[in-house]
């Protein structure tokens, strides 16, 4: 798995275990919705450091947190 599908996993993780919509974590998090929507649907496969700290913060967790998924195990090498 790619850091890009981790992260685009993760989000869809987290919503779901909060019953929430990506649109209501967009207004949570002070993102635009059609920025959360293009980290999940994979048309953005970069999605800064800083967008996933609003992130957290909307969440009310730390950047610990969010990566402390086993999602992120055995993620792809990125330079080939």
């Amino acid at each position: 798995m790619t850091i890009g599908n981790a992260v685009r996993c993760r989000l869809l993780e987290l919503c779901n275990e909060r019953n929430i919509t990506i649109n209501k974590l967009s207004t949570m998090c002070g993102i635009t919705q059609s920025t959360l929507n293009n980290i999940v649907s994979g048309r953005n496969n970069s999605t800064t450091v800083s967008t996933i700290q609003k992130i957290c913060d909307g969440l009310e967790i730390s950047i610990t947190d969010f990566f402390s998924s086993p999602i992120f195990l055995n993620l792809e090498q990125e330079i080939n």
